[in-house]
């Protein structure tokens, strides 16, 4: 007898059917070059502004152009995904994105290369919430939680892994390469699309809140405009406080909006759901995290330690490994136990690695002072992933699995543009050991917070034989 959650579906489906193994291997990939770019450019940074040139501040457009957009538009890129099919939208995001990448190759300014990362971004917007929303609609039960923990493990192994194989090509040909690469994953997915011919699911008779995108949009976007450039300009600045006066006013716009439109791009009655709510809570300051610390340990290793930026970029490579091999069987036990205890240890692990760190000195060694905070940031990462996925998407209704992802993808999002954009407050103005120090010691902070949260605000009642139930 096959065991059941309490909506009655089953926990087991037996093997995968090649449909499903299909959904699974577009998912991934289509994920995948999206989240490969948002790390794969951090280890491209020093040579892009020697090159083009602007400093500090041109490498945080770099990140933050990205993140701007792709943050900004992938509730709407949710909606639309529910609405007019999310295997449509997903070609559309993979066009896009390979048309911007060849873009970013051939760039001969670093404001044309600012203005591609945008575009690039808001292409990546269409990728995340369709690929995941592919998983939930075709998997249920257990199936779900591996297939889940699979795409989680491979799609934040890209996050990681980005950085290896940008520094091979910034060593060995140039960092333009490094963009190039996108069009393979890109072209691999498209192949399965136009081979699979998957079948596309939408919601009839509902529409897209456009005034509600252009209000999120632009707010957000003028909110993380006045992060940017606080720090050259000051507070008092017109060309700071307007713009962040304004973005508040938009985004709040934007929120009110959301409680009365009849057809909202970010449905406030979700976060009705207790594990919905701490989930995303939880994804904020883990991720941010994330983002903090992938940022100043790839530039750190190559500015002050002198790695070359393959070794920089294979710096991070044990995190990949163990995310890889232990996601998906974390998947399968978050699934039978709930998510809350992987989501209070695996932040935990991560603050303890973020704080190895301080560990680091003038006289420099990757096994003694780095390696350790790397291992237990891994295995935090992979407790922590999945579950966290699960939690969120499986507080949602199914036919809400789109937006339901990309409201989770745009918090993570938006929390790695706030601390990336903070990051010269964060650092003291200049990345020196003492200002890696001080950021490790941030991202500590925000790690133990996102356990803290998932402690108190994530809760699962457990099945007698597996699966768990949200409240």
């Amino acid at each position: 007898m096959t065991a059941t959650s309490a909506d009655s579906t089953p926990l087991s489906s037996g093997p995968l059917t090649s449909t499903q193994r299909l959904v699974l291997w577009v998912a991934v990939l289509g994920s995948f070059v999206a989240f490969l770019d948002g790390t794969i450019v951090n280890v491209a940074l020093p040579s892009i502004s020697e090159e083009l040139g602007g400093g500090l501040r041109t490498q945080q457009w770099v990140v933050d152009a990205y993140l701007i957009t792709l943050g900004a538009l992938i509730l709407v890129a949710g909606s639309i995904s529910d609405v007019f099919g999310r295997v449509l939208v997903l070609r559309i995001g993979l066009l896009g994105f390979g048309v911007a990448s060849i873009g970013i190759a051939l760039a001969p300014t670093a404001e044309f290369l600012i203005v591609a990362r945008a575009v690039q971004g808001a292409a990546g917007a269409f990728l995340v919430p369709s690929s995941l929303a592919l998983i939930t609609s075709n998997f249920s039960g257990t199936d779900r939680g591996r297939a889940i923990g699979i795409w989680t493990a491979m799609t934040t192994a890209a996050m990681i892994v980005g950085p290896v194989i940008g520094g091979v090509f910034v060593d060995l040909l140039s960092w333009r390469w490094a963009f190039v690469v996108n069009v393979v994953p890109i072209a691999a997915t498209l192949a399965l699309l136009a081979r699979g011919r998957l079948r596309d699911s939408r919601q009839r008779g509902s529409g897209i809140d456009w005034i509600g995108a252009t209000l999120c949009t632009l707010g957000l976007g003028a909110l993380v405009f006045a992060l940017i450039e606080q720090p050259a300009l000051g507070w008092n600045a017109p060309a700071i406080w307007i713009p962040l006066t304004g973005g508040a006013i938009l985004f709040i716009a934007f929120i009110v909006r959301q409680a009365h439109t009849p057809q909202p791009i970010l449905p406030l009655d979700m976060f009705r759901k207790r594990n919905f709510t701490a989930g995303n809570l939880t994804t904020a300051f883990v991720y941010a995290g994330i983002s903090l610390n992938g940022f100043v340990v790839v530039v750190h290793l190559q500015q002050n330690a002198g790695f070359p930026a393959t070794l920089a970029g294979l710096a991070s490579l044990p995190m990949t490994l163990l995310l890889v091999f232990l996601s998906s069987r974390i998947g399968v036990l978050s699934g039978r136990w709930g998510p809350r205890i992987f989501m209070t240890v695996g932040p935990a692990f991560m603050g303890f690695g973020a704080l190895l760190l301080l560990t680091v000195g003038s006289e420099f060694s990757y096994w003694w002072q780095m390696l350790p905070s790397m291992i237990l940031t891994g295995l935090g990462l992979a407790l922590t992933v999945t579950p966290l996925t699960s939690a969120v998407l499986g507080a949602a209704r199914p036919d809400r699995s789109g937006i339901a992802s990309a409201v989770n993808n745009a918090v993570s999002r938006v929390a790695g543009l706030i601390v990336v954009a903070l990051l010269a407050l964060v650092v003291g103005g200049t990345l020196d050991l003492d200002g890696f120090h001080r950021a490790a010691i941030v991202t500590a902070a925000l790690m133990f917070a996102g356990a803290v949260t998932s402690y108190l605000g994530i809760r699962s009642v457990p099945r007698k034989r597996s699966g768990w139930m949200e409240l």
